[in-house]
């Protein structure tokens, strides 16, 4: 059977098939399928006629039978003829419809063979050209997509080469990180068991600590070693800025405060160190607020204690001249803030019995404040000395000023004697001198030495300038030294 692609027109007694790009006709002469049935229909049609026509005669001749007598059976014989002529004309007419039929269905067999290797001719032709001309253009595409996709290639490889250097890059950085990261978490790991080891070794310590100052020589040992950190985080030096357990005898009997810091001018301050520990010790290991508060309150009486005991001591009568206070240091800053945070007036408590309350921080800068007053005293003096040097000094320079003038006016006085022996020397013995190359004594020349026109410069800066009577001018307006000053100063210079 033809392809979908095929078209076939039949016209008439000819055929024609249509494909792509050629065209094929076919010269047998075919009725077809469709003409086939045609005939049938009209030969059938013709042969309905007839017999209708037929049983109309018979029924009429049958009427006319009834009706009457002989011409009734003449009208049946002469139908009875009649209607066999038209069943051998039937008859015949069949039998050609049959030959027709036979001869139409042969034809149209043969057609159908005949167009059926035509169209398979064509189509494989069609087919073929199909193909070639599918492969041309097919190849030509390949190689248009072959150009296209070697230009894209080329234009990604271009694209990406860059972000492979980047990525190659990103890559070493990557892999130096992760072995920094994993040198560093290895390193992290050593700290933390470091760490670990240095809390364990600190829990402990702490531990002997806390039992340790429970025992009152301790604690006053421990008070007295964070003191002394204190002073000499501040920047003063012992035995020079401070004096450590100094001792004073009164009516009572012998005291010894912890320090005594010196201040400018001569003066005194007195340091002594407190430990109130047990109260505040107990108080942070209460299992409960209510005890917890107890021995907050316990902690701050303790305190308060220490407090009167340093104002009955007045250390102040026994170093003067001190300022009339104690200082009363607390080593650590929680026990302090715990004690005030219980008792907030317990500074003003303090103050009240001239003593005052300092933790390391407080102390710091109160000692700071007193290493800035020995430096101001220090530069104080360091002026005071300038001052005097600085007298001594422009005194010095007048009488070095008297001895300047005086070399100058000498100096004049040589250059004129000079001068006057020149003259001599030119006018008396050269003339002499000469009147010997004259007699061919000697061939050397004498030449006459030349005079000195300049002169000195005297001596203008007032400070450099001596009077007839050695009076020279004093830097600090003091006035005029005297003639026995004057002899005095040139004696000395």
């Amino acid at each position: 059977m033809p392809g979908p692609c095929d078209r076939v027109r039949l016209a008439g007694r000819h055929s024609a098939v249509s494909v792509p790009g050629r065209s094929v006709r076919v010269g047998a002469r075919w009725h077809g399928g469709g003409m086939v049935e045609v005939t049938v229909l009209l030969v059938g049609l013709l042969l309905g006629f007839v017999v209708g026509y037929a049983v109309a005669v018979a029924r009429r001749a049958t009427a006319d039978a009834t009706g009457g007598g002989s011409g009734a059976s003449r009208g049946l014989a002469e139908a009875r003829v009649e209607l066999a002529g038209l069943r051998a004309e039937l008859d015949a007419e069949r039998r050609v419809g049959t030959e027709r039929l036979a001869a139409a269905r042969a034809d149209h067999d043969r057609l159908v063979e005949q167009f059926r290797s035509v169209a398979s001719e064509v189509l494989e032709r069609s087919n073929e050209q199909f193909l070639g001309l599918a492969e041309q253009r097919l190849g030509a595409t390949e190689r248009t997509h072959a150009a296209t996709l070697a230009q894209r290639e080329e234009a990604v490889r271009r694209m990406v080469e860059p972000l492979t250097h980047v990525l190659d890059e990103v890559r070493a950085q990557v892999t130096a990180a992760e072995q920094a990261r994993a040198t560093g978490h290895a390193a992290l790991g050593e700290q933390v068991r470091a760490m670990q080891q240095t809390s364990e070794q600190l829990r402990s310590e702490t531990g002997r600590l806390v039992t340790a100052l429970r025992a009152s020589h301790v604690r006053g040992r421990w008070g007295e070693m964070q003191l002394r950190r204190v002073v000499e985080a501040a920047g003063m030096l012992a035995h020079v800025d401070f004096v450590e357990q100094a001792s004073t005898r009164t009516d009572d009997g012998v005291q010894r405060p912890d320090m005594v810091v010196r201040l400018a001018g001569g003066k005194n301050v007195v340091v002594d160190a407190k430990v109130p520990f047990l109260g505040y010790l107990e108080a942070v290991q209460a299992d409960d607020d209510a005890q917890r508060t107890a021995r907050m309150a316990a902690h701050a009486r303790h305190l308060r204690r220490h407090v009167d005991d340093l104002a009955t001591k007045a250390y102040w009568e026994q170093l003067s001249p001190a300022p009339e206070f104690v200082v009363l240091f607390v080593p650590a800053e929680p026990f302090l803030h715990a004690a005030l945070d219980v008792d907030p007036t317990l500074y003003e408590y303090a103050m009240e019995r001239d003593v005052v309350l300092a933790s390391p921080m407080t102390l710091v800068a109160l000692l700071r404040t007193i290493a800035y007053g020995w430096r101001q005293e220090a530069l104080a003096e360091n002026a005071q000395q300038v001052l005097v040097l600085g007298r001594e000094l422009h005194s010095r320079l007048a009488t070095l000023g008297g001895h300047v003038s005086r070399l100058g006016r000498q100096l004049d006085g040589a250059v004129r004697s000079y001068n006057d022996a020149v003259a001599s020397l030119e006018s008396r013995v050269l003339v002499s001198a000469r009147r010997l190359a004259d007699l061919q004594v000697t061939d050397a020349d004498l030449e006459a030495p030349p005079q000195v026109d300049r002169v000195t410069r005297q001596v203008q800066a007032p400070e450099l300038v001596a009077s007839a009577e050695h009076r020279v001018v004093a830097i600090d307006g003091r006035g005029d030294l005297g003639p026995g000053d004057a002899r005095q100063e040139a004696a000395d210079g």
